[in-house]
């Protein structure tokens, strides 16, 4: 017999493979997803997921082999963690905190990875802030028989780059445009009403034009120089959805940081998270089930920087770890009690620097984001807080069969000189004015380097860098020493305090309140 353990997701292709596994199709999702994985497993067993398309991380029992096997999707759009116990008992799970509510799990902190932190404002790989609860990492599936000294990882997907100069432009973004419009067929059911993310960028407002969501929800502040959400109801209006905007202030802002960190289980300094957790609150009044457009700028090459590969060439792998590199080393040896020259970022990114071993400087920068980026920010904080709002995100452009074409695309049709994103955005001209496609790249810019600077909302901040809890990690003369620059007119500091702030208030929430 073959029991399903754990299961958090939503597979698309559902109705194929109902048919082809004999699943009754008129069960209810709940029902019928968890029998789809069991008879997927029965069939094909490691090879199942890619038989499925979607978001998914589960893990089963096989008595008949005295077997657990867990297996999480490629692109690790849903968590999974396990533990050994000193038993040799192997505990898994889809959360970091129902792991450390199970008998023999010991709640240590990892305090080597302050230092990966520092660098990257998030935690990939398969290490946690927990000492022993390791991650799935994405694209792998794992089997553990009682007895085993330790479990079997087996990778059945990595990303690879295979660039077809066969088709034209137009050609391949016709094929995006008809790809996603099948993909938006399957991502809602009947009966199922969904709303729709939408900043000023192309990615969710393709998203939107390509639904039946009617209405659009954006959050924004009242700092108009960096307000996309003004963007936002244009393209709203102009496809004719209702749009609410979640207006966010500085106190609403840090107010929710401590909640924030205790929900998403380990630290995360990236700040537009704080805001997307507000917005998942707010949509949550009105909704359960929400669109949203990752992925997109790492499949088709979205961010401005990637317009620097191709001067970067070899060098990229004595440095690039990614879409953030906060600090370096020689700073945190400067304000880390305890320091390891052994313990560096660009560790995390030597296999795949290994694997990516002659493609171009742009595709080994998109393969370090998707497996690290997307994965370990991205993906983690989207799963974690619209969780903990109580709303289900699903992301069309996350898919197999869109990061199949994306794989193929030339160079040239994801950045020029002049552009990113080009296949993607020209495949958009489809449902979006050109001026909503081809708008400028401006990421989910918060106001937060200006908001911090003011005394009216940064008290907690002061009171964490002077603070017991600071004192066991950091040099607090050396901390504050940056904190004041930052006060006194260096705003560029801001994500330095942001970084070192957001990881002592997940300390507290995880070791001393709780």
């Amino acid at each position: 017999m073959i029991t399903l353990k754990e299961y958090i997701g939503h597979i698309r292709n559902w109705k194929k493979l109902c048919q082809e596994l004999g699943v009754d199709s008129g069960l209810p999702r709940e029902e019928r997803e968890p029998q789809i994985i069991l008879k997927a497993y029965e069939k094909w067993q490691g090879d199942m997921a890619n038989h499925i398309y979607g978001m998914f991380a589960f893990a089963l029992y096989d008595d008949s082999q005295d077997k657990l096997f867990c297996m999480r999707d490629q692109f690790g759009t849903k968590p999974f963690y396990y533990y050994m116990t000193e038993d040799k008992e192997l505990l898994v799970s889809t959360g970091i905190r129902k792991l450390l509510d199970m008998p023999g799990v010991k709640k240590e902190l990892n305090e080597d990875l302050i230092q990966i932190y520092m660098t990257l404002t998030y935690i990939p790989g398969e290490d946690t802030f927990f000492k022993g609860i390791k991650k799935l990492l994405p694209g792998r599936y794992m089997e553990f028989k009682k007895g085993d000294e330790t479990p079997v990882i087996t990778r059945y997907f990595k990303p690879e780059f295979k660039p077809d100069n066969s088709k034209s432009l137009q050609e391949y973004a016709g094929e995006i445009h008809d790809t996603l419009a099948e993909i938006m067929t399957e991502v809602k059911e009947d009966g199922e009403v969904a709303e729709s993310f939408l900043s000023g960028g192309v990615d969710s407002s393709y998203v939107l034009a390509m639904s039946d969501a009617k209405v659009a929800n954006s959050c924004g502040y009242d700092f108009e120089a960096l307000d996309e959400s003004s963007l936002a109801a244009k393209t709203a209006e102009l496809l004719d959805r209702d749009f609410n905007r979640c207006l966010v202030s500085p106190q609403q802002f840090f107010d929710i940081v401590p909640w924030v960190m205790y929900n998403m289980e380990m630290p995360l300094g990236d700040a537009s998270a704080i805001v997307f957790a507000l917005g998942c609150r707010a949509t949550a009044e009105h909704t359960k089930l929400c669109y949203s457009g990752e992925g997109s700028d790492e499949f088709f090459g979205g961010y401005n920087m990637y317009r620097n590969a191709e001067r970067y060439g070899d060098n990229l792998k004595t440095f690039y770890v990614g879409n953030t590199n906060i600090m370096k080393e020689d700073e945190k040896e400067k304000i880390l009690k305890k320091y390891d020259p052994s313990i560096l970022p660009i560790n995390l990114c030597k296999e795949i620097y290994e694997e990516n071993e002659g493609l171009a400087p742009l595709e080994k920068m998109q393969d370090v984001d998707i497996q690290i980026w997307l994965e370990g920010d991205i993906y983690f904080n989207v799963h974690n807080m619209s969780t903990a709002a109580g709303l289900e995100v699903r992301m069309p452009l996350t898919d197999m069969r869109i990061f199949d074409i994306a794989s193929r695309l030339p160079v040239e049709y994801k950045v020029t000189a002049e552009e990113n994103k080009l296949a993607f955005r020209t495949a958009a001209l489809k449902k979006l004015p050109e001026e909503i496609a081809f708008r400028k790249k401006l990421g989910f810019v918060v106001p937060i380097r200006y908001w911090m600077a003011d005394e009216k909302y940064n008290q907690d901040v002061r009171d964490k860098f002077k603070s017991d809890i600071a004192d066991k990690f950091f040099k607090k003369d050396e901390i504050w020493a940056i904190y004041e620059e930052y006060i006194g007119g260096n705003s560029d500091l801001w994500r330095k305090v942001w970084t070192i702030y957001t990881f002592l208030v997940w300390y507290e929430e995880y070791f001393t309140k709780r």
